[in-house]
């Protein structure tokens, strides 16, 4: 097996998540009756370049297909830092109505409406057609396909060359990483900027974020990485920030080679992950023991309380990550709680818990509650607040166990 950049050999298991079904494939109750396929969950870390990667990769199509269920637009949060970055983003890139903006992985219009609003030509990228249906409902204008240099091509022959493209939570999901960067080159404008955010490798190793590995993912990533692969297709990253999102992420600022000048930025969190360790192979050889422990921690947390009324919040794939590696199942957790209509009275992958409204919560008063989505812990404690009149506890196992209310 080789690393799908530099074609070097992977030798080195960076998580080992035993066999896993696939994180978002929510179960009807016919599906129930099924043999449910699972798969190897093994990431490898390649010693020359530093890009951790899946082993087992599933077609694009058939992760993202017409069921795919996640809708951006359900968490407040993400909304509001979405419209803060299209203001922020208009005025740093002095974008108007003559620009065009492209988003890659556009989902439900969660973003593009707000460039919508301010009037400035737009359209979204999305190969999963449950979610652009609702963008399009929006007046936002969808290409359902999946980008790279293929498609990339198709629109430039069609005026569709770009000031801005920006991606979001998609350079991840792709499995030809090095084909969707030079996509991304071909796409844009001489002058043009590409911005993409991404979870941090560094967080997920420094916080125990081993609930975002999921086949989904094809890649787990680092500027160390990062800057190599857009380097060899032609790109600069001018700039990064660092972002509280999906329990810290980051954000980098590419254009063409030499057009605008690097922020010191770029070299002080290079500078940060070589300090952490994320070009030494020792740093990713240790993390398998940080995620036994949280293993442990949890299962002996659910033991210790097994007599009590448990449920969980937030249907997310983190959370099916975290329920199959710890093998929790239905009998342990009565349900949960979802705000998405698209997963109402389905089953979670793998620990078939049924996904449930949260007047729920009212019928059964749990006596804990675990919030799975530890990213929006905040957000969704707040908005539960009322169980804490029957003595609630809320629950979250990321980093670490922790008990509130």
């Amino acid at each position: 097996m080789r690393c799908r950049f530099c074609n070097n050999d992977l030798n080195y298991v960076f998580a080992d998540l035993k066999e896993a079904p696939l994180s978002n494939s929510y179960l009807d109750k016919a599906s129930l009756l099924k043999q449910e396929e699972k798969l190897p969950l093994k990431i490898f870390v390649c010693q020359k370049c530093w890009l951790v990667q899946v082993d087992e990769m599933k077609k694009t199509e058939e992760i993202f297909d017409n069921s795919y269920a996640y809708f951006s637009s359900m968490s407040q949060s993400w909304l509001q830092h979405s419209q803060e970055y299209v203001s922020m983003i208009i005025d740093y890139l002095n974008l108007n109505q003559d620009s065009l903006v492209t988003e890659i992985a556009s989902n439900d219009g969660y973003l593009l409406q707000y460039m919508q609003q301010a009037g400035i030509p737009c359209f979204g990228i999305e190969p999963t057609s449950s979610t652009a249906n609702v963008a399009k409902q929006k007046g936002i204008k969808v290409v359902e396909d999946f980008f790279g240099t293929r498609l990339a091509n198709q629109l430039l022959e069609s005026g569709k060359a770009s000031d801005l493209i920006l991606g979001n939570n998609v350079l991840a999901h792709v499995p030809n990483i090095k084909d969707f960067v030079q996509g991304l080159k071909l796409l844009l404008k001489p002058q043009g900027t590409i911005t993409l955010e991404f979870p941090h490798l560094l967080n997920l190793i420094k916080y125990n974020q081993f609930d975002t590995i999921y086949h989904e993912h094809f890649s787990y990533l680092s500027i160390l990485a990062v800057t190599q692969i857009f380097n060899a297709c032609g790109l600069d990253i001018y700039n990064v920030e660092k972002l509280s999102t999906h329990g810290g992420s980051v954000r980098i600022y590419v254009c063409h080679k030499k057009i605008f000048a690097q922020n010191p930025n770029v070299a002080d969190i290079i500078e940060e992950e070589k300090n952490f360790g994320l070009n030494t192979l020792q740093t990713y050889l240790k993390f398998q023991n940080k995620i036994e422990k949280v293993k442990k921690d949890f299962c002996d947390f659910l033991n210790l309380h097994k007599d009590k009324k448990i449920i969980a919040y937030g249907a997310a794939a983190k959370g099916n990550t975290l329920l199959n590696y710890c093998e929790v199942k239905a009998d342990i957790i009565d349900f949960v709680v979802d705000k998405a209509p698209s997963k109402i009275n389905k089953y979670l992958p793998g620990s078939h818990i049924p996904i449930v409204e949260e007047e729920q919560i009212l019928k059964l008063k749990p006596d804990y509650i675990i919030i799975l989505p530890w990213n929006i812990f905040d957000e969704i404690t707040e908005q539960l607040t009322y169980a804490k009149q029957w003595g609630a506890k809320f629950v979250c196992a990321i980093p670490e166990i922790k008990i509130e209310g």
